[in-house]
């Protein structure tokens, strides 16, 4: 576990808590607490407000022991964010969250942020999917809607399959030397679907056909990046293939879970390393020094394998958790 520092902040400067519990706090775990010998957790704070993210029962306990100062973590999000950390920590430990207050949760999380997906929002408030899809279903007149969802892995894809097939007709139609991996990612679908409406088109045939239903890992696995091949049609078919690595990038940064914790925020300056396009490659490899090629080309191919091993041990996680 990433080591996070943490600081002593006086009780008088904590402003608010805005807690998923809609009974607020139970106040015989706050005396429970209070009477506890143990040291107090720290508590989790957003430094822009002050407000209290996770550790009302805390802090209240900390009161009730006649201390003017509780140790604190600090992180810097909006309230959006700082309500789904709330919710998030509030299923992992301490006093369980009531189903109830999950539901609303859910709700509220649906409410402000319409773009992800129903999976998404389960990891978070520790419901299945289809309860968070039947909340959602029933709030729908209440809610913003979104075309898009915005799944676990970061990927946005289309609510409507048919919908992001027209519109990949329509793109490719209006602008038919464009790659399919621009028109995949405007048009909020796969590349491998801009492929087949691009077929069909050629084939004079309409850009919606039967739906086939594509196994999830398929739709969530990263490709890897094929040899470059010659250009057919105007488009290069490794860079059809090939993931949009920045805009993958910019939508895990919009995970509160990832963005505002330090062990996140490490990842995706490592991730960031990673989106320097072929020339600066180029740039970079044309200034290394000669006596150093040898030991920069052994470094680059064990920092290659590093991740390989990373993401081959994330998989098989993500397997185990499956199977389990």
């Amino acid at each position: 576990m990433t080591h996070r520092s943490t600081e002593m902040v006086s009780l008088g400067d904590l402003t608010h808590f805005d807690s998923p519990r809609l009974s607020g706090a139970d106040s015989e775990h706050v005396r429970l607490l209070a009477e506890s010998d143990t040291e107090l957790p720290p508590i989790l704070v957003n430094r822009r407000t002050m407000h209290v993210i996770d550790g009302m029962h805390r802090v209240r306990a900390a009161d009730l022991r006649g201390q003017a100062k509780i140790e604190a973590i600090f992180c810097e999000c909006d309230d959006e964010e700082a309500f789904v950390l709330a919710v998030k920590a509030n299923i992992s430990h301490g006093l369980p969250l009531p189903r109830a207050d999950r539901n609303a949760a859910a709700k509220r999380i649906i409410n402000s942020h319409p773009e992800w997906s129903d999976r998404a929002i389960a990891s978070v408030t520790g419901l299945s999917h289809k309860t968070v899809g039947a909340i959602r279903r029933r709030a729908s007149g209440e809610i913003p809607q979104s075309s898009t969802r915005l799944g676990r892995d970061g990927r946005e894809r289309p609510v409507d399959a048919a919908e992001g097939r027209i519109q990949a007709g329509r793109i490719l139609a209006e602008r038919p030397g464009v790659s399919l991996r621009e028109v995949a990612r405007e048009a909020g679908v796969c590349a491998a679907t801009v492929r087949d409406v691009r077929d069909r088109l050629r084939r004079g045939e309409a850009p919606v056909g039967p739906v086939r239903r594509e196994p999830e890992a398929a739709a969530t696995a990263t490709p890897l990046r094929p040899k470059a091949v010659a250009r057919i049609d105007g488009s290069d078919r490794a860079a059809d293939r090939a993931p949009d690595l920045p805009a993958l990038i910019h939508n895990l940064r919009k995970d509160p879970s990832l963005r505002l914790s330090e062990s996140g925020r490490t990842l995706l300056r490592l991730l960031d390393a990673c989106t320097v396009g072929p020339q600066e490659w180029t740039r970079i490899s044309d200034n290394v020094p000669p006596h150093r090629v040898e030991l920069i080309a052994t470094a680059a191919r064990e920092c290659s394998r590093a991740w390989q091993d990373f993401a081959t041990e994330l998989e098989q996680r993500s397997g185990r958790q499956a199977s389990g």
